[in-house]
């Protein structure tokens, strides 16, 4: 059976990719078809061995790097103009640059569309994304004009697919929800074993565990999360810190954790770049005192071995994403055995368990922030974060999982 892959573009690696990285150990003679690429880039140097396919776009000077947004207008065009006919099934990776739908666009054997979903475009059904170009009434006025027809194609597109595969619950609703379809959830894979190598520090020892027990993992969970419950005081830990791990754009509420933080005078660690980097960064030395601005620290990427050890020696991962579609890093934090402190929307309420493998906030407001981490603070000193249960519940999204259900679907559907 010929196998082909298709993927947005390769310029970063994130969740998306990782999803592609394991495609391509299932089906490791399968060419990479993807709108553009980026010489040098974090994904292109993951995917550089293999065979990419690259669209007459990735040849319009700057398209790449400045003009892929604006002129989003001409995926129909830059998608419809590969052939693959000579496949027996082609499997999309689809998130930004809209659902493919190539089946009737060229050739005429027929073939089998499976498409990975890791959302419908945000941009398209108003979701938050890492820019935000309403601030700008002309830009705005584009984007509304250009994206009522893209919606049009998005949704006949996703009519031509075959079958689609939702990453999470949440993306399965939206599915249902803009295109009409039904979708099988497959989480994304998680390099669980990874993360979990060598010790973890725990906060505080594992011999003052309580018995605490979860109350769900739903936002019905107010014992929790109720307003006034007092600060617990000093943390168990007084060197330990608390750990941001994320691209820097709107859309990840990175300054939310930054001001709390700040006004806790709580030591944070923040991994990731982005257009946020340099605002966020002002944000964390503006009226503080030198020795308050070096509780927040800035790390910029860093390599895995960096980031195993940062995950294994924090206190927790503040995750505060707005509707994640599905959530590597909390799963990441949990694979090496720290709770995540999580904003309760998207696809964080399937992975993280309020209570014992973490805490929720409700709102992106620092006042619900503040009282998940005096909440968390409270559940922290009486043991209730368990490493090894912790580490054991994030096994349920590994890679091999992931490899053995989307293999299982393929030959589900292609017997």
């Amino acid at each position: 059976m010929k196998v082909a892959l298709v993927h947005d573009f390769l310029v970063e690696f994130g969740g998306a990719e990782r999803v592609l990285e394991a495609l391509c150990e299932i089906f490791p003679k399968a060419p990479i078809y993807t709108a553009f690429y980026k010489k040098g880039s974090t994904a292109y140097e993951r995917f550089k061995n293999k065979k990419i396919v690259a669209s007459w776009a990735h040849h319009v000077p700057f398209f790449a790097s400045k003009l892929h947004s604006p002129l989003r207008f001409l995926a129909p065009k830059i998608w419809n103009s590969f052939d693959f006919s000579n496949y027996d099934l082609v499997i999309s990776s689809s998130s930004w640059y809209i659902t493919r739908g190539f089946k009737g666009a060229k050739g005429d054997k027929e073939f089998v569309e499976i498409c990975y979903c890791h959302t419908p475009p945000r941009y398209l059904y108003g979701y938050r994304t890492s820019v935000d170009y309403k601030k700008n009434p002309l830009i705005k006025a584009y984007a509304i004009f250009v994206n009522h027809f893209i919606r049009m194609y998005d949704y006949e597109a996703a009519q031509r697919v075959d079958y689609f595969v939702a990453n999470s619950e949440e993306v399965k609703r939206r599915i249902q929800k803009f295109y009409r379809r039904e979708s099988k959830v497959i989480y994304p894979p998680v390099d669980v074993d990874r993360f979990s190598r060598g010790p973890v520090t725990s906060f505080p020892p594992v011999s003052a565990r309580s018995k605490l027990k979860p109350k769900g993992n739903q936002k019905d969970n107010v014992e929790l999360r109720a307003v006034g419950i007092p600060s617990t005081g000093a943390t168990p830990q007084e060197n330990g810190y608390f750990l941001s791990v994320s691209r820097l754009v709107g859309a990840k509420n990175v300054d939310l954790i930054v001001e709390v933080c700040k006004k806790l005078n709580l030591p944070l660690k923040i991994v990731g770049t982005g257009r946020e980097m340099q605002a966020l960064k002002e944000l964390a030395t503006r009226n503080k005192k030198q020795e308050t601005r070096n509780k927040i620290e800035f790390l910029g990427e860093v390599d895995d071995k960096n980031l195993i050890d940062l995950y294994q020696n924090c206190r927790a991962v503040i995750f505060a994403a707005s509707q994640e579609d599905f959530g590597i890093v909390p799963v990441e934090a949990m694979a090496a055995g720290k709770p995540v402190i999580a904003l309760a929307e998207g696809g964080v309420l399937e992975t993280v368990v309020d209570g014992k493998t973490g805490v929720y906030f409700d709102w992106a407001t620092p006042e619900s922030l503040t009282i998940a981490i005096k909440n968390f603070e409270k559940l922290e000193k009486n043991g209730a974060f368990d490493p090894e249960f912790i580490q054991a519940h994030a096994q349920k999204f590994s890679k091999e999982r992931f490899k053995r259900e989307i293999l299982k679907f393929v030959e589900s559907k292609t017997k």
